[in-house]
């Protein structure tokens, strides 16, 4: 690690080869995707690798959305580019995980039709991502929390057997890379700051830092494909407690956030932010159902 700023660590590759791109997943760039194997892997259920990428992608969905409200809101225009860039590489993420849930469970089901055509109650993204937008500072926040979990996550995925799966992974661990840089950028600069960008820097990690946990929680499925997120649990929380020391701030001590029965939004429970955020996302699609553009 940089001795200066820890998550610059993730960034001390050098520069970036020709054609490579941090920002816009799949705008302008060659296609992940373009000559990988769509076929099953061996010993990997269908059905459940299908609800599996239905789980990421609508993470990357519905935080997505939630990026793309920034637009004209952000203290300056410089960050709202910079947010809506961020929130296409994850759009660009959902789409193609969303594309391989229809391909593996044989369903046929289109991006368009995930997107679109579900109920609120559908939906399997943790409760983080679909939470209102606060202040900047929370928006930092979340995308630190988010990005820093999902990192190390599709690390793992990038050595997956199915092969679309781990395309997808390979390249969303670069992008990922500078969420966690642009966020912990902005965390040393809030909570290193001002007394006041401090306090409200700390108040944003406080509030959200109870809905992290959902992320290390297996679900059943992610059980049976072998692969369980529980395990990243320590070393994304000695991750983010060494971005936010050197922050100067606290590491939040709230317990997670509880369960309703035992069921979160891997299960489709979820919180009352979600049914609004998808009549927007979703009305102009069943206003002019079947539409092509």
């Amino acid at each position: 690690m940089t001795d200066d700023h820890v998550y610059l660590s993730l960034a001390e590759a050098g520069p970036e080869p020709e054609g490579e791109a941090r920002w816009a997943y799949g705008t302008g760039f060659t296609d992940p995707l373009l000559g990988v194997d769509t076929a099953l892997p061996a010993g990997v259920d269908g059905a459940d690798l299908a609800v599996y990428c239905q789980l990421l992608g609508d993470d990357a969905l519905v935080l997505s959305q939630r990026l793309i409200e920034w637009v004209t809101c952000a203290p300056e225009l410089e960050e709202e580019v910079a947010l809506a860039n961020l929130g296409l590489d994850l759009l660009g993420q959902a789409r193609h995980l969303l594309t391989r849930a229809g391909q593996a469970d044989g369903s046929g089901r289109t991006e368009d039709d995930f997107a679109y055509l579900r109920e609120e109650q559908e939906f399997r993204n943790v409760r983080l991502v679909e939470l209102p937008n606060g202040d900047f500072a929370e928006c930092v926040a979340r995308l630190l929390l988010f990005a820093t979990a999902r990192h190390a996550l599709y690390e793992r995925l990038a050595t997956h057997p199915d092969r679309v799966l781990a395309a997808v992974a390979a390249r969303s661990v670069k992008e990922l890379a500078y969420h966690i840089e642009y966020a912990g950028s902005w965390l040393l600069r809030l909570g290193d700051g001002t007394e006041l960008s401090a306090r409200r820097m700390q108040a944003a990690l406080d509030a959200l830092w109870p809905w992290l946990d959902e992320l290390f929680t297996p679900h059943e499925v992610e059980l049976r494909l072998g692969l369980d997120p529980s395990e990243l649990r320590e070393p994304v929380l000695a991750s983010l407690a060494a971005m936010i020391a050197e922050a100067t701030l606290a590491v939040p001590t709230a317990q997670p956030r509880a369960f309703v029965n035992g069921r979160g939004g891997r299960h489709g429970v979820h919180t009352e932010a979600l049914g609004p955020l998808l009549a927007e996302l979703q009305v102009v699609a069943r206003a002019h159902p079947g539409a092509t553009w």
